[in-house]
């Protein structure tokens, strides 16, 4: 934990970031504080947003959108190492805040940051340049649906790290067979590689939260090659886990339109209609659905 100080000098540059007391400072100065509503948890420890940037991989060439920059300590630590960061921030005081703090902090680099103020979830472009990483402590709440919706914008995309709820963490990341495998696993595999990057403990947030985070760090690869669309395939998966303890013939009988149908996708995809969703890969759930809305001929 870094100590009281207000200023924690940063060696990369004409840059400084942000301690406890001068983040605190900061918010008073704003009339703001954490709101439970949008999920914020603000970092407060300079050294756990050192950690994230090194881990994350960013080089000079990379363009970072940053979700839920907060009052900007981890884009503080972001604008010396990327060539942009796009911070999507839907608290329009914060928002408005964050160039001001860049300027005071890292004035060599005030000119990288671009603020958009908006809901990350419901956003349908960015300005350019493309983001290549994602590297954000993203509002424990909505946490997997931006994360999916932004793989799904923004193909440009092509690592990520983020900081999510334990929890969230582990079923991002798990594989088929685990107890926790599910929705959230299979969809995040449909775009990316994703494994666990490490852990993050509660005392560097302000407010601390009530559990541990995780890191989550993606990298991107190509859908599996299917005739069906994402939709589709996202259709079938969540089918598959609405009635996880069933076999995926009973699963996927009001998706496929009975049990016999569902029952000919199956073994034309060539999986076993007993079988369970949690024993699917990403790639599985694709044939399976093109087995139902393509069939052999």
């Amino acid at each position: 934990m870094v100590g009281s100080s207000d200023r924690v000098p940063d060696p990369s540059g004409d840059s400084s970031l942000l301690g406890p007391a001068e983040i605190r400072a900061l918010a008073a100065r704003l009339g703001t504080r954490p709101t439970k509503s949008l999920g914020q948890n603000f970092v407060i420890d300079a050294n756990t947003v050192r950690r994230i940037v090194r881990t994350a991989g960013i080089t000079e060439d990379d363009v970072v959108i940053e979700v839920g920059p907060g009052l900007g300590s981890l884009t503080l630590a972001l604008l010396p190492v990327a060539r942009a960061v796009t911070a999507v921030e839907i608290d329009p005081v914060l928002a408005e805040a964050l160039p001001v703090t860049v300027r005071q902090h890292a004035p060599s680099y005030a000119d990288r940051l671009t603020v958009l103020t908006a809901d990350a979830m419901r956003i349908d472009q960015v300005p350019p340049p493309a983001p290549t990483a994602l590297v954000a402590n993203l509002p424990y709440n909505v946490a997997v649906p931006v994360l999916l919706h932004l793989l799904e914008l923004l193909p440009s995309l092509t690592q990520g790290l983020v900081m999510v709820q334990a929890e969230v963490a582990e079923r991002l990341a798990a594989g088929p067979g685990s107890k926790i495998y599910g929705v959230p696993s299979v969809k995040a595999a449909w775009y990316a590689d994703v494994r666990r990057a490490g852990s993050v403990g509660r005392t560097v947030f302000w407010p601390a939260p009530n559990v541990d985070s995780g890191l989550v760090s993606l990298r991107r690869r190509p859908a599996p090659r299917t005739s069906a669309s994402r939709a589709q395939v996202f259709a079938v998966i969540d089918a598959a886990f609405a009635q996880r303890r069933k076999t995926l013939r009973a699963a996927l009988r009001g998706w496929a339109g009975s049990a016999d149908d569902a029952e000919r996708a199956l073994r034309a995809a060539g999986i076993e209609p007993q079988a369970r969703g949690e024993s699917l890969t990403v790639a599985d759930f694709a044939r399976l659905a093109e087995a139902h809305h393509y069939p052999p001929s």
